[in-house]
């Protein structure tokens, strides 16, 4: 009696345990199936987030040199002015004096002060410059391009009883520093003539650095 028993309760867990072992078997196929999946789904993730971070630090360096572009193409700097003065003579006078062209023809960008007769360059760059003018043989003529109180170049001309009336100019490429400063500076004793047409000053941004 007690050995039938003792079977009877051997089997029934043995049953117990095949199915328990069963179950977790299929469990363990079930995780085993869907894990891989998974994994392959965060590394596919993974591998998309550091494209679209590749990509969005190319579009923020696309950006930055889109806008330098930009900034550079909008940089245009053209100045034209005469001295204006009614038809007369602008001079002499006994110490050097910065000539001031009145009247704007152009201004473009700003750079020229019609008040003082300075230009301030308002980038960095190579500028070109022109400076005519007019004048009668009763005096010299001397005028000086300025760049920050030094002297660049010159027009001349001799005073002279029998030459009526010169004309004369001068030109030169510069390189400027943003706020460098450009002018005509008429020497001690020397004249021009004043109008809106001859005696002109003039200059450009060639190419900002």
């Amino acid at each position: 009696m007690n050995f039938t028993v003792l079977l009877f309760v051997s089997l029934f867990c043995g049953l117990i345990l095949a199915m328990e072992d069963s179950a977790n078997t299929e469990t363990e196929k079930t995780i085993e199936s869907c894990f891989p999946d998974m994994c392959n789904l965060l590394k596919e993730f993974g591998a998309l987030r550091e494209k679209l971070g590749a990509v969005e630090t190319r579009l923020k360096d696309s950006e930055t040199q889109i806008q330098e572009l930009k900034s550079k193409e909008k940089t245009v700097v053209i100045f034209s002015a005469a001295t204006g003065g009614g038809n007369t003579a602008i001079g002499p006078f006994n110490e050097a004096t910065t000539l001031v062209f009145r009247t704007v023809i152009t201004n473009i960008g700003n750079g020229y002060n019609q008040f003082t007769g300075i230009f301030a360059a308002p980038v960095k760059g190579v500028y070109y410059f022109t400076f005519y003018h007019h004048a009668g043989g009763s005096h010299i003529v001397s005028l000086n391009l300025i760049k920050n109180n030094n002297s660049v170049v010159q027009t001349f001309d001799h005073r002279s009883s029998g030459d009526t009336a010169d004309n004369g100019g001068n030109a030169v490429f510069l390189q400027l520093q943003q706020g460098d400063q450009v002018y005509v500076r008429l020497d001690a004793n020397a004249h021009v003539w004043g109008n809106d047409l001859v005696t002109t000053f003039s200059g450009f941004l060639v190419n900002q650095d």
